[in-house]
């Protein structure tokens, strides 16, 4: 078996199917690509048993067909430090010796017998809906909620991005019950109406696998989905349970409206966080029409912080808490000169937006306050 292919385009394809695989694995033939030949397409196929990923690209030079596993991390490594140029594949198909070869250059590998490769079983249970949606859109949504993912292994469920799928919509939900966030794309119209949780590491591997690709063809059943492209097929598993309440968790009645620039918000509640307890990181919040006093001490190392930023606010006066690094992961996932507050009282969240968004998307970012003590 031999084929012929850019050690380039080999090393995009090989790179982007390596995020899939784990660093430990179970089953140590994970370890391994399955690589496959058939007429001038090669596939490449990773996975963790719970997702896969299998990328696609045209080679010449074809001569046989047939699959074999590979090791994954030294191929990638090998093509990383190679030049961009054509290289040359052969295989024995009796001692499945892998054979790598440029214009100055051998490499030997020993593959495995491709048949040994664990295959994906999908679960197919359930009604399967399918749909289409830009890949950009896609990624907007992942983009502005996977910070939000929990990370507490008590609340698995939490620990994933939940996508509602409504005929008119796409609403994307991530939570760790300390801050919220929910994007509502109405750019795309699925036709459709499903749910799932997908988890962080299939959100990651969607977000920089397919970020070059146009489209995405999605088909989901109830516990996972198949995620197509022009060069990449992706099988992935979702979180198993039912996903809290978001709409009833959202006040709707913080009639105090704070306009503020957002770099300007961000660059001094970064400065100030420096001054912050390491275990608590409150930051103060003391809201006036004009301005916005921040302050925050270490009574612990005799340190203490203050800055002033000038806003507008409808709210009179109000003093609030908040942690300064969930505020700082809210303000550099907005985007924009200006970021809208709605405040309600020193109890109740407050409710982030940008200033201006684009067209037909909504995003609303929520941040439980902090107890403030003496200001």
């Amino acid at each position: 078996m031999k084929f012929n292919v850019s050690s380039k385009t080999l090393y995009n394809a090989t790179s982007a199917v390596s995020k899939v695989i784990n660093s430990k694995n179970a089953l140590t033939i994970l370890d391994n690509f399955l690589i496959t030949l058939e007429g001038e397409t090669l596939t490449i196929t990773g996975s963790d048993q719970e997702n896969a990923l299998t990328a696609r690209l045209e080679v010449t030079g074809t001569k046989g067909s047939g699959s074999f596993c590979l090791g994954a991390r030294r191929l990638v490594e090998l093509l990383k430090e190679l030049p961009d140029q054509g290289v040359k594949v052969s295989v024995d198909e009796e001692t499945l010796e892998v054979q790598l070869s440029y214009a100055s250059g051998h490499y030997s590998f020993v593959a495995l017998p491709g048949d040994q490769y664990p295959q994906f079983q999908a679960d197919t249970a359930g009604e399967p809906i399918k749909f289409s949606i830009a890949t950009e859109q896609m990624l907007a949504g992942l983009d502005n909620t996977m910070f939000a993912v929990s990370t507490d292994e008590y609340r698995q469920i939490m620990q994933g991005v939940n996508i509602d799928i409504a005929p008119d919509s796409i609403t994307f939900v991530a939570t760790d019950t300390r801050k919220l966030v929910r994007y509502i794309d109405r750019r795309t119209a699925p036709g459709v109406t499903g749910s799932c949780v997908l988890p962080a590491k299939p959100s990651t591997v969607i977000k920089n696998v397919f970020a070059k690709e146009e489209s995405l063809n999605i088909t989901m059943n109830a516990r996972n989905a198949v995620i197509e492209s022009e060069h990449y097929t992706f099988q992935c598993t979702f979180l198993n349970g039912n996903y809290p309440d978001y709409n009833r968790v959202i006040p709707k009645d913080n009639n105090k409206v704070l306009t503020v620039d957002r770099a300007s918000l961000l660059n001094a509640v970064r400065r100030v966080g420096i001054f912050v307890e390491v275990d608590g990181g409150l930051e103060k919040f003391r809201i006036t029409p004009d301005n916005i006093l921040i302050k925050s001490n270490d009574p612990s190392l005799c340190t203490s912080a203050r800055e002033q930023v000038p806003c507008s606010f409808t709210g009179g006066e109000l003093t609030i808490g908040f942690s300064a690094n969930y505020l700082m992961e809210i303000l550099t996932t907005l985007k924009g000169s200006e970021v809208i507050v709605n405040l309600g009282d020193a109890g109740r969240p407050g409710v982030f937006r940008p200033g201006e968004e684009p067209e037909n998307t909504e995003l609303v970012m929520l941040l439980m306050p902090m107890t403030v003590g003496d200001f």
